[in-house]
């Protein structure tokens, strides 16, 4: 008997609860829709359009604890040494621009590390075939092949290291600028 008493309460309670809780939202409602009329329109409205229009040297100054980064996507290696194209502006650009930036150098890396794997195996076969022959002239000839390979191993992990730090100077350079990090995943 008593359960029927307590629940009879409770369900009175929860109805009278909805009820008041319906009529408290109705005058909010009442109230946030008065409040919206009397809030002036605003004068001047942004749009990314309207942002793009600024000129470039508005962007706020680099700050002098941490200097902005100055490498940009190399477009091709002459003689073992990247070119580098021209920075662009920290802050200029839209997606396209930056997805470029960022999939150009993660191309290059992709390149540096696929090129990184050929040389290793080259280096290993030619250790196996200095390994076994017999003629000095032909080992020397191979010994030779094989410092110059490690000579080209050693630049292109360099190449590797420099393309990595690129990758992190692009997503650094697209958060100061506000760029959405999805830009230049």
């Amino acid at each position: 008997m008593r359960h029927l008493v307590f629940g009879g309460a409770f369900t009175l309670l929860v109805l009278g609860a909805g009820v008041a809780a319906a009529q408290s939202l109705a005058d909010v409602a009442r109230q946030e829709e008065a409040r919206r009329k009397s809030v002036p329109v605003p004068a001047k409205v942004y749009t990314n359009d309207s942002l793009r229009a600024v000129a470039p040297s508005s962007a706020p100054p680099a700050s002098p604890v941490m200097p902005q980064p100055a490498s940009t996507p190399p477009a091709e290696t002459v003689q073992g040494q990247p070119q580098v194209t021209p920075p662009a502006s920290a802050g200029a650009g839209d997606e396209a621009s930056w997805r470029k930036r960022v999939a150009t150098a993660r191309g290059n890396l992709s390149r540096a590390e696929t090129f990184q794997e050929a040389l290793q195996s080259r280096i290993n076969a030619l250790s196996a075939d200095f390994v076994n022959r017999d003629d000095p002239a032909q080992r020397a000839q191979i010994a030779n092949e094989r410092q110059k390979a490690l000579a080209e191993l050693d630049r292109v992990k360099q190449e590797i290291v420099q393309y990595q730090k690129e990758i992190g100077d692009i997503q650094e350079a697209a958060r100061r600028a506000g760029v959405p990090a999805g830009w230049v995943r």
